[in-house]
């Protein structure tokens, strides 16, 4: 069961809209569907709900250190209210994932992600859950940084958004820890649209100077033989 949902962004109003702040959008969205309302905790460094789903208490948390130092948020508070890694579930935006996909996981490395990375540290295991929504990635490892500090433009965060909606779907089955079923639904993208079929070529039609010329030309007549001769 998942005790405590983190999500990971940068505070401040010019980093709301960026791709770095998914994380935050799903979090915001869930608090708004689980009718509570995030308020700032200075012993946790970050804006924090407490509500209670089928008599188990649960947190949210955006911590509001800045992304490097996540870890300092999510730790102090894990450690406050004894929340092991397996039952915490962090939502962070993914580099390696195109804007309209998501996905799943449990453990594993950063990747890079200075937010997981300093997680990581600060729990001293990679053993927790994570929601990775895609972003993109720029195609140039020297771009990301301004990558992610950037804001979509609009078709990718209109797949973004579609994402973040899919994925509140599986948030009773997140939380209760029925991981088969929320994969399910999470790791379920639309499809894209199927290409037309393509339309044959129309025959030509034939015209009657066309015809004409088509007819097979006249064999000339065989010489006429006089059953007289010889």
């Amino acid at each position: 069961m998942i005790k405590l949902i983190v999500g990971l962004g940068n505070p401040g109003p010019e980093y709301e809209q960026t791709r770095h702040n998914a994380g935050f959008w799903w979090v915001d969205e869930a608090a708004r569907l689980l009718k509570t309302s995030l308020q700032m905790e200075r012993n946790y460094f970050g804006l924090v709900a407490r509500t209670q789903v089928n008599g188990q208490n649960l947190w949210l948390l955006e911590p509001q250190t800045f992304m490097n130092l996540s870890g300092k948020s999510v730790g102090s508070l894990a450690r406050f209210f004894k929340i092991e890694p397996e039952e915490i579930l962090v939502v962070h935006d993914e580099l390696d994932l195109p804007p309209g996909e998501a996905k799943l996981k449990r453990g594993g490395g950063h990747a890079g992600h200075n937010g997981l990375r300093d997680i990581h540290a600060q729990l001293g295991s990679a053993d927790y859950w994570r929601l990775r929504v895609g972003i993109g990635h720029p195609g140039d490892k020297s771009e990301v940084a301004n990558w992610v500090l950037k804001k979509p433009p609009l078709d990718d965060r209109i797949a973004i958004d579609q994402t973040l909606d899919r994925c509140l779907k599986a948030l009773p089955d997140l939380i209760e820890g029925r991981m088969d079923k929320a994969t399910a639904l999470i790791h379920t993208s639309k499809p894209p649209r199927p290409k037309p079929p393509r339309q044959p070529k129309p025959e030509p039609v034939a015209t009657a100077s066309s015809a004409e010329t088509d007819q097979p030309e006249a064999s000339p007549p065989e010489p006429a033989t006089d059953p007289d001769a010889g």
